[in-house]
């Protein structure tokens, strides 16, 4: 990112830099930005939002507008840049806070010359209390209820919001994930490791920690386009019952299975984990439970304890929300929930404890934390992503839905770089497993 070459303001007083150095290395800006341009309302709207982005802690944000430069934060390097590029932008977001936000970015209305970083640097700025930032509250309470309560994961409200999501093709998939298709994070074990290293790696540590043995049936909810499936059933020789709600997913990765000559020890089933039924040696669930949805909690990990054997163990991967943000989180919904993931919501360690010890004789043995790791995985995906935009782009997916995919990985990534979100591997077994 280019450094500006202007003189040095002091803190959180967001001046204009009229330096024309810091003016020509600001990049294009829209002369609709001009605060002189807005109605009464619109500038009251900006002004609101310049005073509370100044109040960013530890960094400062280059603000290009009309020509002008400002910088805004509390900090005392310049750690991201934002072109306004329309001025409907300030009503937005003051109205739809942190949502409002990435709409804006989708409808172009801003840009930027590194999204990622600038997502870091607002990330960063999110306090750990349970308020969170002032971005993240948003006027509307009803209208968030009533969207939380409209997607509800129900049976028929699950398959609904998994469709919306998985549905969206196979095709569309396989042009951003490694070759096993795996749509959860990877475990980078060196820094030379790919990305299809990293989801076998991931695969490895599952198997390992189960003691996964030939003779073992596992069953798996959430079995995706069958990766994991395929990884355990080839390479340790058990059989394995998977579980899918999403057509697509499951039409190819029967076919996988089918290919790989795997028929014989895995069972790949269009149903919900509630329904199932029989006993398992093993369970394993990787990024599934974000799905589940708070209210269902207790009932998830009821299912996981009733599936297994006395003797049985489990592996969970999940992307997890900080216990002290958790119930806030709940009651509002974010860009992730709105525009890409209807119906999820990610637990915290603490609410995952809770449901397990009410409803289970599940023992926890071991939880590993590799936040990192996903924020890497992120970043792959989103650059095999912009490297097949021509192949997406002919699947009939337009520049809007580029740049809201664009925006939910940087999104999501720089969660994970600043640690607003984690990622645990949780390893449960039941009273006899030894």
């Amino acid at each position: 990112m280019p450094v500006l070459s202007a003189p040095r303001p002091t803190p959180g007083t967001g001046q204009v830099i009229t330096d024309s150095a810091a003016t020509a290395q600001a990049g294009p800006r829209s002369q609709q930005g001009r605060a002189g341009e807005l109605s009464w309302s619109g500038r009251a709207a900006r002004q609101l939002v310049l005073r509370q982005l100044d109040q960013l802690p530890h960094a400062w944000i280059a603000w290009h507008e009309a020509g002008e430069t400002t910088l805004l934060g509390q900090g005392h390097r310049v750690a991201g840049e934002l072109i306004v590029e329309d001025p409907r932008f300030f009503a937005h977001v003051l109205m739809h806070g942190s949502v409002g936000f990435g709409e804006a970015f989708v409808d172009r209305w801003w840009t930027t010359p590194d999204l990622l970083n600038l997502l870091r640097t607002l990330a960063g700025s999110t306090p750990s209390s349970s308020r969170g930032s002032w971005w993240g509250r948003a006027i509307g309470w009803a209208p968030k209820q009533l969207l939380r309560w409209a997607r509800q994961n129900t049976r028929a409200g699950s398959r609904r919001n998994i469709s919306a999501h998985y549905d969206l093709s196979n095709e569309f998939f396989a042009a951003f994930l490694d070759p096993t298709m795996t749509y959860s994070s990877g475990l980078f074990e060196s820094d030379g490791a790919t990305l299809h290293d990293a989801s076998l790696a991931k695969y490895e540590r599952i198997c390992r920690r189960l003691d996964l043995q030939s003779d073992d049936h596992v069953v798996e909810i959430g079995c995706g386009w069958g990766g994991f499936a395929e990884y355990a059933a080839a390479n340790y020789g058990c059989r394995v019952t998977g579980v899918t709600i999403s057509r697509e997913q499951l039409a190819y990765a029967q076919q996988r299975i089918e290919r790989a000559g795997l028929s014989e020890r895995v069972d790949l089933r269009f149903c919900d984990y509630r329904d199932l039924t029989g006993k398992y040696d093993k369970l394993v669930s990787i990024e599934m439970i974000e799905a589940v949805g708070r209210r269902f909690l207790p009932q998830f990990f009821a299912k996981c304890s009733e599936l297994l054997q006395p003797h049985g163990q489990m592996m969970l991967q999940a992307i997890t929300i900080p216990d002290q943000r958790f119930d806030a989180y709940c009651r509002n919904v974010d860009f992730i929930q709105k525009h890409v993931f209807p119906g999820g919501c990610l637990p915290s360690l603490g609410a995952i404890q809770t449901a397990v010890g009410e409803r289970t004789d599940l023992r926890l043995l071991e939880t590993v934390d590799f936040a990192e790791d996903y924020a890497r995985t992120l970043v792959a995906w989103r650059e095999r992503f912009h490297g097949a935009a021509e192949r997406i782009a002919e699947l009939g997916f337009d520049e809007r839905f580029m740049r809201l995919w664009d925006y939910y990985l940087c999104y999501c990534a720089a969660g994970f770089y600043e640690r607003q979100i984690g990622l645990a591997h949780q390893h449960f077994a039941k009273p006899a497993a030894r």
